[in-house]
């Protein structure tokens, strides 16, 4: 079973530099940071997903269907009820669906945002990119480390669940906390996996000198073109405007009086 979100595929968004994707995802999450509005961060996620559907990525949102599903199943049903509002229905309000549905966007765009930038980018090109950002290279190679054993660490826990099936384990029977108590003693053949992988991986970096010099040779070599160049623009614009619609009395109050339900500033 794969478990990596990367697709490789030949599109725009795949020759894009790693910096320039890296960048486009986190002024994506500004805007997230930046917004309670529902219509606003509606508008930043259509845009965030036609960026990945010039990539031909968004068939990757099935692989993470469940979590963006449950995580706004989750907001919605907790915030109507811990959300204080005149308009109730029994322990539910009105105002609390919808700062869930506004919490739920905002949440589920910066996973998205986040699902595209991996599905686009090779965990080399992302060390080389935040190299080249001038990030110490032991903490660029931490990061993209720690992408790459994520999806090992799914991928073991996987295989021992279905080898501990083949050999007659029922995980299916019962409630929901019997179900969880049955999957704890699985917890621990995991763990034991992943710390003698983790100590075979640093002895094959010691071996190779990992560390010993500053300075260092790569074989990838990036390089910013004229397409990345624009696409940087083409987001550093779409932040502006966002700021001056979010810091302009004028503009803010025209958003709000067009879409008074949606804002919760």
């Amino acid at each position: 079973m794969d478990m990596f979100l990367y697709m490789d595929l030949d599109t725009m968004v795949h020759r894009l530099d790693p910096r320039t994707k890296l960048l486009l995802m986190l002024l994506s999450f500004a805007l997230g940071v930046m917004y309670k509005n529902i219509v606003v961060l509606l508008a930043v996620l259509l845009i965030v997903l036609v960026y990945g559907e010039m990539g031909h990525i968004l068939s990757n949102l099935k692989r993470i269907r469940v979590v963006l599903i449950m995580i706004t199943l989750f907001s919605v049903v907790i915030w109507s009820i811990a959300e204080s509002g005149e308009t109730r229905f029994l322990i539910f309000s009105l105002e609390g669906v919808l700062y869930g549905v506004m919490i739920a966007v905002k949440t589920n765009l910066m996973i998205v945002a986040g699902m595209i930038f991996l599905s686009t980018t090779k965990i080399e090109e992302i060390a080389e990119g935040l190299v080249k950002l001038k990030v110490p290279y032991r903490g660029a190679f931490a990061f993209s480390t720690a992408i790459r054993l994520v999806p090992m660490i799914v991928a073991t826990s996987y295989t021992i669940i279905q080898a501990q099936k083949s050999r007659g384990l029922d995980l299916e029977s019962g409630n929901l906390f019997e179900k969880i108590k049955k999957y704890v003693p699985l917890m621990i053949p995991t763990l034991v996996s992943v710390i003698r992988g983790t100590n075979v991986f640093s002895m094959a970096l010691e071996s190779k000198g990992f560390g010993y010099s500053n300075t260092r040779s790569n074989f990838l070599k990036i390089k910013m073109s004229g397409i990345d160049y624009l696409m940087l623009i083409i987001g550093l614009v779409i932040v502006a405007a966002a700021s001056y619609l979010k810091f302009d009395p004028a503009a803010y109050n025209t958003l709000i009086t067009l879409f008074p339900w949606g804002d919760f500033a």
